[in-house]
């Protein structure tokens, strides 16, 4: 029977298609320091890079099986929060369609990249935005 075990990842998020494209890295801590450096070494298809990332850890009680036992919130990274005013004030008709998605869902505000490929996330209590 295979020993006691607990893991730790970090899952970043890149933009896609349709949904984030996701890159699963090993981690021995949940260290924001050490997971924003693993970043700038992640490209995804059509050069993506990540706007977030979290953690979650993974324990192996002895079966063949692991299973995720805790996760983290979102930790933006690439991003700056834009609040639903902002985006009203800028009168720009590429927003249009965000803004009804904030009014209809109760946004008050979302993650959007500062630079890469444009992709927009609301943006939850315990999401963090790093900046740097």
């Amino acid at each position: 029977m295979k020993a006691y075990q607990k893991q730790n990842y970090v899952i970043f998020f890149s933009p896609g298609t349709i949904v984030a494209e996701q890159t699963i890295k090993e981690i021995d801590l949940w260290d924001t320091d050490k997971a924003v450096e693993m970043s700038k070494g992640i490209k995804e298809r059509h050069g993506a890079v990540p706007y977030a990332f979290s953690f979650i850890t993974r324990e192996n009680k002895g079966t063949l099986d692991s299973k995720e036992t805790k996760r983290s919130n979102l930790y933006y990274i690439n991003c700056k929060t834009v609040t639903l005013e902002q985006l009203k004030a800028q009168s720009d008709p590429e927003n249009k369609i965000l803004i009804q998605n904030m009014v209809c869902n109760k946004w008050d505000k979302v993650a959007q990249t500062i630079s890469g490929w444009r992709w927009t996330q609301p943006l939850e209590e315990s999401d963090v935005v790093l900046t740097g």
